[in-house]
Protein backbone atom coordinates (compact mmCIF):
# COMPACT_ATOMS: atom_id res chain seq x y z
CA UNK A 1 0.00 0.00 0.00
CA UNK A 2 1.20 3.51 -0.84
CA UNK A 3 2.52 5.08 2.30
CA UNK A 4 3.94 2.06 4.08
CA UNK A 5 7.42 2.24 2.56
CA UNK A 6 10.29 4.40 3.85
CA UNK A 7 10.01 8.17 3.41
CA UNK A 8 11.05 9.50 0.03
CA UNK A 9 14.76 10.36 -0.08
CA UNK A 10 13.71 13.64 -1.76
CA UNK A 11 11.58 14.58 1.25
CA UNK A 12 14.20 13.53 3.80
CA UNK A 13 16.94 15.38 1.88
CA UNK A 14 15.07 18.71 1.93
CA UNK A 15 13.12 18.52 5.21
CA UNK A 16 15.83 20.64 6.87
CA UNK A 17 14.19 23.64 5.18
CA UNK A 18 11.14 23.33 7.42
CA UNK A 19 11.12 25.48 10.54
CA UNK A 20 10.85 23.79 13.94
CA UNK A 21 7.31 22.59 14.68
CA UNK A 22 6.21 23.44 11.15
CA UNK A 23 2.57 23.08 10.15
CA UNK A 24 2.80 20.47 7.37
CA UNK A 25 0.17 19.26 4.93
CA UNK A 26 0.79 15.69 3.73
CA UNK A 27 -1.52 15.53 0.72
CA UNK A 28 -2.68 12.18 -0.71
CA UNK A 29 -0.69 10.68 2.14
CA UNK A 30 -1.71 7.03 1.74
CA UNK A 31 -0.76 5.19 4.91
CA UNK A 32 1.28 8.19 6.06
CA UNK A 33 4.95 7.40 5.55
CA UNK A 34 5.78 11.12 5.52
CA UNK A 35 3.28 11.96 8.25
CA UNK A 36 4.91 9.39 10.54
CA UNK A 37 8.46 10.53 9.74
CA UNK A 38 7.76 14.26 10.01
CA UNK A 39 5.81 13.78 13.25
CA UNK A 40 8.93 12.15 14.71
CA UNK A 41 10.78 15.36 13.88
CA UNK A 42 8.26 17.35 15.92
CA UNK A 43 6.19 18.86 13.10
CA UNK A 44 2.43 19.43 13.28
CA UNK A 45 0.80 17.36 10.55
CA UNK A 46 -2.43 17.43 8.62
CA UNK A 47 -2.79 14.16 6.69
CA UNK A 48 -5.29 13.99 3.82
CA UNK A 49 -6.32 10.96 1.80
CA UNK A 50 -9.56 9.55 0.42
CA UNK A 51 -8.89 6.03 1.70
CA UNK A 52 -10.15 5.84 5.28
CA UNK A 53 -8.49 2.46 5.88
CA UNK A 54 -5.09 3.88 4.85
CA UNK A 55 -5.47 6.65 7.43
CA UNK A 56 -6.02 4.22 10.30
CA UNK A 57 -3.66 4.93 13.17
CA UNK A 58 -2.52 8.35 11.97
CA UNK A 59 -4.93 10.22 14.25
CA UNK A 60 -2.46 10.01 17.13
CA UNK A 61 0.18 11.78 15.02
CA UNK A 62 -1.81 14.21 12.91
CA UNK A 63 -5.06 15.90 12.19
CA UNK A 64 -6.53 13.39 9.76
CA UNK A 65 -8.95 14.32 6.99
CA UNK A 66 -10.58 11.62 4.90
CA UNK A 67 -11.62 13.53 1.79
CA UNK A 68 -12.03 12.94 -1.92
CA UNK A 69 -9.97 15.88 -3.13
CA UNK A 70 -10.56 15.02 -6.78
CA UNK A 71 -14.38 14.92 -6.80
CA UNK A 72 -15.26 16.77 -3.62
CA UNK A 73 -14.67 20.27 -2.30
CA UNK A 74 -11.19 21.32 -1.18
CA UNK A 75 -11.25 20.54 2.57
CA UNK A 76 -8.62 23.10 3.60
CA UNK A 77 -10.11 26.35 2.39
CA UNK A 78 -8.25 29.38 3.79
CA UNK A 79 -5.66 27.22 5.63
CA UNK A 80 -1.95 27.90 5.11
CA UNK A 81 0.94 25.59 5.90
CA UNK A 82 4.67 25.97 6.45
CA UNK A 83 5.14 23.00 4.11
CA UNK A 84 3.14 20.93 1.67
CA UNK A 85 4.38 17.42 0.87
CA UNK A 86 3.08 15.50 -2.15
CA UNK A 87 4.62 12.30 -3.51
CA UNK A 88 3.45 9.90 -6.20
CA UNK A 89 0.26 11.85 -6.79
CA UNK A 90 -0.87 14.13 -9.62
CA UNK A 91 -4.27 15.69 -10.11
CA UNK A 92 -3.72 18.88 -12.08
CA UNK A 93 -6.97 20.65 -11.10
CA UNK A 94 -5.64 20.78 -7.49
CA UNK A 95 -2.60 22.93 -8.30
CA UNK A 96 -4.27 26.25 -7.43
CA UNK A 97 -5.28 24.81 -4.03
CA UNK A 98 -1.82 23.32 -3.39
CA UNK A 99 -0.08 26.60 -4.15
CA UNK A 100 -2.62 28.64 -2.18
CA UNK A 101 -1.98 26.38 0.83
CA UNK A 102 1.63 27.58 1.15
CA UNK A 103 2.10 30.24 3.80
CA UNK A 104 4.67 32.98 3.19
CA UNK A 105 8.00 31.21 3.57
CA UNK A 106 6.24 27.87 3.00
CA UNK A 107 8.10 25.00 1.36
CA UNK A 108 6.65 22.75 -1.34
CA UNK A 109 8.20 19.28 -1.50
CA UNK A 110 6.72 17.57 -4.55
CA UNK A 111 7.73 14.36 -6.34
CA UNK A 112 5.80 12.29 -8.84
CA UNK A 113 6.03 10.29 -12.01
CA UNK A 114 7.07 11.93 -15.26
CA UNK A 115 6.82 11.50 -19.01
CA UNK A 116 8.71 8.37 -20.02
CA UNK A 117 7.44 6.25 -17.14
CA UNK A 118 5.12 4.30 -19.47
CA UNK A 119 8.24 2.63 -20.90
CA UNK A 120 9.14 1.11 -17.53
CA UNK A 121 5.85 0.59 -15.68
CA UNK A 122 2.86 2.25 -14.09
CA UNK A 123 1.52 4.81 -13.99
CA UNK A 124 1.53 4.97 -17.76
CA UNK A 125 -1.43 7.21 -18.62
CA UNK A 126 -0.38 10.74 -19.62
CA UNK A 127 -2.97 12.13 -17.16
CA UNK A 128 -0.77 10.84 -14.32
CA UNK A 129 2.63 11.76 -15.75
CA UNK A 130 4.22 15.21 -15.60
CA UNK A 131 5.37 16.58 -18.92
CA UNK A 132 8.95 17.86 -19.31
CA UNK A 133 9.39 21.01 -17.24
CA UNK A 134 5.79 20.96 -16.01
CA UNK A 135 6.67 21.36 -12.32
CA UNK A 136 8.87 24.34 -13.15
CA UNK A 137 5.99 25.99 -15.00
CA UNK A 138 3.51 25.26 -12.20
CA UNK A 139 5.88 26.74 -9.61
CA UNK A 140 6.83 29.79 -11.66
CA UNK A 141 5.69 32.17 -8.89
CA UNK A 142 7.82 30.44 -6.25
CA UNK A 143 11.56 30.40 -5.62
CA UNK A 144 12.85 27.06 -6.89
CA UNK A 145 15.48 25.68 -4.54
CA UNK A 146 15.93 22.31 -6.27
CA UNK A 147 14.54 20.53 -9.31
CA UNK A 148 15.17 17.15 -10.91
CA UNK A 149 13.64 15.52 -13.97
CA UNK A 150 14.86 12.16 -15.13
CA UNK A 151 15.26 8.44 -14.72
CA UNK A 152 15.77 6.70 -11.38
CA UNK A 153 16.80 3.07 -10.93
CA UNK A 154 15.69 0.47 -8.37
CA UNK A 155 12.83 0.54 -9.01
CA UNK A 156 13.00 1.87 -12.55
CA UNK A 157 10.89 5.01 -12.93
CA UNK A 158 10.88 8.50 -14.40
CA UNK A 159 10.32 11.27 -11.85
CA UNK A 160 10.09 15.01 -11.55
CA UNK A 161 10.87 16.55 -8.18
CA UNK A 162 10.81 20.10 -6.94
CA UNK A 163 11.51 22.05 -3.79
CA UNK A 164 10.03 25.51 -4.05
CA UNK A 165 9.43 28.27 -1.52
CA UNK A 166 6.81 31.00 -1.36
CA UNK A 167 9.24 33.74 -0.48
CA UNK A 168 8.55 35.91 2.51
CA UNK A 169 10.43 38.99 3.62
CA UNK A 170 13.58 38.06 5.53
CA UNK A 171 14.36 40.34 8.47
CA UNK A 172 17.55 42.34 8.01
CA UNK A 173 20.63 40.49 9.21
CA UNK A 174 18.88 37.10 9.15
CA UNK A 175 19.68 34.35 6.65
CA UNK A 176 16.88 32.77 4.61
CA UNK A 177 15.62 29.34 5.72
CA UNK A 178 16.53 27.72 2.42
CA UNK A 179 20.27 28.25 1.92
CA UNK A 180 22.04 25.97 -0.50
CA UNK A 181 24.73 23.71 0.95
CA UNK A 182 28.24 25.15 0.80
CA UNK A 183 30.34 23.81 -2.05
CA UNK A 184 33.92 22.78 -1.37
CA UNK A 185 36.58 25.15 -2.72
Amino acid sequence: MHGTEAPSPWVTRWAHLLPARARVLDLACGAGRHTRWLAQLGHQLTAVDRDASALTGLDTLARVLCADIEDGPWPLRDERFDAVVVTHYLWRPLWPHILASLAPGGVLLYETFAHGNAAVGKPSRPDFLLQPGELLRLCAGLRVVAFEDGFCEAPARYLQRIVAVREAPVPEGQAPRYPLPATPA
